[in-house]
């Protein structure tokens, strides 16, 4: 019976656990990336200040920190990083907001329409659901929310982990209940 010897079995668990870790430090690395264009200072730049110390509490690598400070600041060369915010309805009418952090915005747009299609999602215009939300610098938070039915609620959710699943999102937020 192979595969079924104790260092199959750690080797399983640690590519799990390995996944998970590479996913929120792609995460921390790209916010930080986005925070270093201020400047890369941690000393006068409290938002980068902030997500280094975000990505410290998740135990991140000092090299990875240190890497993804140069990559957003410029000084390697590399493509730069930008956010971007997205707007879509899902199953049910429900208002979505995608915040995203890409190096290509086309890329991104292609990969967020595709998986909306799949899904029961609409992309919508710019301006066409933030009406829906009140925007904070702290938060984002509905001004209306939208009661879906059980079949509705499933597959929004499902929609939502199909959305955060993709590498460059940060953030999703939606009006329903």
């Amino acid at each position: 019976m192979a595969g079924h010897n104790k260092w199959t079995q750690i080797k399983r668990q640690k590519a799990v656990v390995d996944a998970k870790k590479s996913k929120v430090f792609g995460k921390y690395s790209k916010i930080i990336a986005l925070a270093a264009k201020k400047g890369d200072n941690p000393d006068k730049n409290p938002d980068l200040r902030a997500a280094i110390e975000k990505a410290r509490a998740e135990n991140m690598p000092n090299d990875n920190i240190e890497r993804a400070v140069a990559k957003g600041s410029g000084k390697n060369g590399e493509s730069q990083l930008e956010s971007a915010r997205y707007e879509a309805y899902g199953p049910g009418g429900a208002a979505i907001i995608i915040d995203a952090i890409t190096d290509s915005k086309n890329r991104t747009t292609a990969e967020i329409k595709h998986i909306l299609n799949e899904h029961g999602g609409k992309f919508a215009e710019q301006g066409s659901v933030l009406w829906a939300f009140d925007i904070t610098p702290q938060k984002i938070s509905p001004k209306i929310t939208v009661e879906l039915s059980p079949e509705d609620k499933d597959a929004l959710d499902k929609l939502i982990e199909v959305l955060d699943e993709l590498e460059d999102t940060e953030n999703i937020h939606t009006n329903a209940k």
